[in-house]
């Protein structure tokens, strides 16, 4: 009893024990241990436009990797960029803070918490018009009977942007669905502003005109606009001929109610994205003069070098983040294509200086989808250098719905991280890219027996023997993986040159300035998301801390 204070005193874990026990980080330490002095391990950066993967379970220390690694992309002056669907307060904070230190811009982008977030319209821009198309397509289902439903949609969105493009209405999600909806006004509106170019006083002409009656009797059957079934029949009567006024009369053509119905997937996708406010948030007015919030396109953050955070809280609308996290891949595809042809400075008076570009997707499972493959193919030429978060690659396959494009994928990311994982087929991906080592066996061999001859001296003969020989082993096994601590990991960097890391964390200034609405915010994620790790956590990953319950 009278040393109980001593056992109570001795495990706590505080600056003042010299005796305090390890932080709670699990798993087998030993591995680490096999060496005991640690070095920096550094990376050549230009391995870094060759992509990267950082695979690990939950609460191994992955979103704290990315901080890391974000820290050290601000501070070197990149363009950064940071995926965040689940909503990491620290995250977002850390990023802000970096920001300011490094004078730079910072954006946040939250769908979570619109009325702090800045706007960003995710199929404004664009370098070919059939992107619109593409990136709003792509959301929709691709599986069997599917694949034809949405490439009929895909066509119709082609024709509404064009058409859009015509008559100067800049696409935003708003604008598509309220076009969807009113295809006949919109096509109306466009015929006119064809006659009002190409045939001045056509009113006249237009009052005395009369239908074809069977295209009449077709317009009345169809239930469309009559008015704009006669600008059309009218412009045919012209003779003039055009593409898209042909794609028009061919929508107009055909009965709504059975058009609506081939096109009836895209409604309740466009229906999710015009809901609320995230509705304002990604089809931003800019002509509302009331509205403080800036607009954010990416352009102008990397003319600017700024810092983004992309919140994207797929926790709360999963279908509505994946859509517009792709179609913001895409637009940085489209962009670095821009870049690859022409350099930062298109579209600029003045030399742009070359910038790189740092992207880095947590859990980028739950954002991916065809636009990222030629993100990670093709983008680096412009500076981009991807980083992706995820727990297993069988969450990437389930996804992108095909493990051959999974494959795909994997293939452009050259350097790989792996913290802990629970399954063997995620750890095999760094195994089996790791070469077979021979090692020293040793094999103790005894021997006794009878002596063969009675009149001989010997009664008996023993003998006792080390044999050594080689032994082909793996260098790692799928196990050493399954058991490495919190924090650490292995790594192949630089052509597949392996390496046993342990992770350190920035430490948090006390001199930080946080803006009351950051504050705010940062507060609200922790207690809607309840994400955050505790601070005990923290300080296990934390070189020098001790680790306080």
């Amino acid at each position: 009893m009278g040393t109980d204070w001593i056992s109570r005193i001795t495990r706590k874990s505080a600056w003042w024990n010299p005796v305090a026990p390890l932080p709670p980080v699990g798993g087998s330490p030993e591995l680490h241990g096999i060496e005991i002095e640690e070095d920096d391990i550094w990376e050549d950066l230009g391995e870094r436009v060759g992509h990267k993967v950082v695979l690990g379970t939950t609460r191994v220390g992955k979103t704290r990797l990315c901080e890391t690694m974000i820290v050290q992309d601000i501070r070197r002056g990149d363009v950064t960029i940071a995926f965040d669907p689940k909503g990491d307060a620290d995250l977002m904070t850390r990023m802000y803070v970096e920001s300011q230190k490094s004078n730079r811009p910072f954006y946040m982008f939250h769908l979570g918490f619109p009325e702090y977030s800045c706007r960003y319209n995710p199929i404004g821009d664009y370098g070919r018009i059939t992107e619109v198309a593409t990136r709003i397509a792509n959301q929709l289902p691709s599986e069997g009977q599917s694949a034809a439903f949405r490439d009929f949609v895909w066509r119709f969105v082609n024709v509404l942007t064009k058409t859009m493009e015509g008559l100067s209405i800049k696409p935003s999600y708003e604008n598509i669905y309220k076009s969807a909806a009113n295809v006949d006004e919109l096509a109306g509106d466009y015929f006119k502003k064809i006659l009002d170019k190409h045939h001045p006083g056509w009113e006249k002409d237009f009052d005395n005109f009369d239908m074809p009656e069977s295209e009449a009797k077709s317009a009345v059957k169809t239930g469309r606009n009559l008015d704009t079934m006669k600008l059309g029949s009218f412009l045919k009567a012209k003779k003039h001929n055009e593409p898209l006024i042909d794609a028009l009369g061919g929508i107009l053509s055909n009965d709504r109610s059975y058009f609506e119905k081939l096109v009836s997937s895209l409604y309740p996708l466009l229906e999710k994205l015009t809901t609320g406010e995230v509705a304002k948030l990604i089809s931003p007015d800019t002509e509302d003069l009331s509205d403080p919030r800036i607009i954010m396109d990416w352009r102008k953050v990397m003319e600017s070098n700024a810092v983004v955070y992309i919140g994207l809280d797929s926790l709360s609308d999963a279908e509505v983040a994946a859509a517009v996290g792709n179609a913001m891949f895409a637009d940085l595809t489209s962009l670095a294509g821009q870049i690859y042809k022409f350099g930062h400075g298109v579209g600029q008076s003045g030399k742009t200086q070359k910038r790189k570009v740092s992207i880095h997707a947590d859990e980028f499972n739950e954002l991916i989808g065809d636009e990222f493959i030629p993100l990670l193919n093709k983008a680096g030429g412009a500076g981009y250098q991807v980083t992706v978060y995820t727990q297993t690659w069988k969450d990437v396959e389930a996804k992108i719905g095909s493990p051959a494009k999974a494959g795909q994928i994997g293939g452009n990311l050259n350097t790989m991280i792996m913290l802990r994982v629970k399954t063997v087929e995620t750890a095999e991906m760094l195994t089996n890219q790791l070469p077979e080592v021979k090692i020293m066996t040793s094999t103790l061999v005894s021997r006794a027996g009878d002596v063969a001859f009675p009149d001989s001296h010997e009664d008996f003969s023993s003998g006792n023997e080390d044999r050594i020989g080689a032994e082909t082993v793996p260098m790692l096994t799928p196990a050493d993986l399954t058991q490495l601590p919190k924090g650490q990991a292995f790594a192949l960097i630089e052509g597949g040159q392996l390496y046993k890391i342990r992770l350190p964390l920035p430490k948090k200034d006390k001199q930080e300035e946080i803006p009351a609405h950051i504050g705010e915010m940062a507060a609200d994620m922790r207690e809607v998301y309840r994400l955050s790790r505790p601070s005990a956590e923290e300080n296990a990953f934390t070189e020098g801390s001790s680790y306080a319950v």
